[in-house]
């Protein structure tokens, strides 16, 4: 039995576990950097052990001190949380060696899903539709050129070996391609120790839309229905929420059935999303698998009363899943808006000391935040610093929650996005579901700069 964990993490999501591990009566061990050593997260653990200095390369991603505090505590289990060790097939082989549960599926799988290329060749394989693009990784610019000319403009730029963003970027003709694939490879390789490249078609319009699977080491893989995660600054989330408005409830179960046959097709254990983008058809491609916690789980949590975190912990620990297929039912509908320490505008981090916090409190409301007030949020980490997240029966009622909780929230003392989400949430597009990937360039930049 699984009985002390060590979160490999830090902030929010490292309060999130923690949570989950005192309900449970586990252990929970936190690390943790000089610059946090007064973060809320360290505070509510049962142990903490700092790593090292602020820089994640002396800290958090430093595995051979994460590994030594794993020893000393006497950890059985990690929890690598999102980001840092959560998607690294080695720190997992590493915790194989040391006789430590990982909580997260098997390191072939990481690998075989952290490579953009072996992905969508897997789901090929498994008779789940792709975008259009590169069956291999792509090094050199001219390959590029040649291969965007078969597939044809605009289309997606992507680090093969990464995500979130880095070393993506639209490209809408042959002159642009050649100025830009070398820079996001070299940006890839800084990042991610490789450089190659990925190509696939732009989807005009799209919908971002992911299916939470669950899967035991028994063969047993469910879904828990999907989030629509189209609203975007610069490649990465800003809002979610569950269910999608967009899609009908035959387009729903079909994805959801496509990512568990994904999922089944990979022997894949733990919990995971697959993500895909939906064109205004309704037509759906694969886009990518995070075989992690993600960060907008718990807009799902709220709509079906599973706790992601706890099946994690209990599927690493040898358990079949509690339910079937059939067992799981959605209720209401949830939406969670990140809180980023950034300017509202520029979207550059905005590192400081936050002086005061006010927080909206009431039914319907939740909060997994990072911070509390004085608080410095330091300039080494994510600007994220917490989720604001609101259900209510219907879409239409969470909307005017999460409105109204906007307006009350207050933090001061260094720059956030709440400005953003509060003007995000009052224009119709969003109002009325109807966001795609664009609605920050289409509709929220134009009204910041004309206001």
């Amino acid at each position: 039995m699984i009985k002390r964990i060590l979160i490999a993490n830090r902030g929010e999501i490292a309060s999130r576990i923690i949570r989950t591990c005192k309900r449970l009566g586990i252990t929970s061990i936190a690390v943790y950097s000089e610059a946090d050593k007064e973060a809320p997260f360290v505070k509510a653990s049962d142990e903490a052990y700092l790593l090292g200095a602020s820089q994640v390369n002396e800290s958090y991603m430093n595995i051979d001190k994460v590994f030594e505090v794993a020893k000393k505590s006497e950890a059985d289990a990690i929890h690598p949380g999102y980001g840092f060790f959560s998607e690294n097939a080695a720190f997992r082989e590493r915790c194989e060696k040391a006789g430590i549960c990982f909580i997260g599926p098997n390191s072939d799988v990481i690998t075989q899903m952290g490579d953009k290329v072996n992905a969508r060749n897997a789901m090929i394989a498994a008779n789940v539709p792709v975008v259009p693009g590169t069956a291999e990784a792509i090094t050199d610019v001219e390959q590029a050129v040649e291969f965007a000319a078969e597939i044809g403009y605009p289309i997606m730029l992507k680090a093969a070996a990464g995500g979130g963003g880095i070393g993506m970027q639209v490209v809408g003709e042959e002159e642009e391609l050649r100025k830009v694939f070398t820079s996001n490879s070299e940006r890839a390789l800084n990042f991610f120790g490789n450089g190659s490249m990925f190509l696939e078609r732009k989807i005009e319009n799209a919908h971002h839309i992911e299916i939470q699977i669950l899967a035991d080491e028994h063969g047993n893989v469910v879904h828990l229905f999907d989030r629509e995660c189209s609203i975007q600054r610069r490649n990465q989330k800003v809002i979610e929420e569950a269910p999608s408005p967009f899609i009908s409830e035959e387009t729903r179960n079909k994805m959801g059935e496509a990512a568990v046959q994904a999922a089944k097709a990979l022997s894949y254990s733990n919990a995971g999303t697959i993500e895909f983008l939906v064109d205004e058809e309704e037509n759906y491609y694969f886009l990518e698998m995070n075989t992690r916690v993600q960060v907008e789980h718990p807009v799902t949590e709220e709509i079906t009363g599973i706790d992601i975190i706890e099946m994690q912990i209990r599927v690493a620990n040898g358990e079949k899943l509690p339910f079937e297929q059939q067992d799981i039912k959605r209720s209401g509908h949830a939406i969670e808006a990140r809180i980023y320490a950034e300017d509202p505008v520029r979207f550059f981090p905005s590192p400081g000391k936050i002086t005061s916090v006010n927080l909206p409190e009431g039914e319907g409301i939740r909060h997994d935040i990072a911070f509390t007030e004085n608080y410095q949020v330091t300039p080494f980490y994510d600007p994220m610093i917490g989720k604001l997240i609101v259900k209510g029966e219907t879409r239409e009622q969470a909307v005017n929650l999460l409105e109204q909780a906007l307006e009350n929230y207050q933090i001061d003392g260094i720059k956030t996005n709440l400005p953003m989400l509060a003007k995000t949430v009052t224009i119709p597009q969003f109002q009325k579901g109807t966001t795609t990937t664009r609605f920050v360039e289409d509709y929220y930049i134009p009204l910041i700069q004309n206001s």
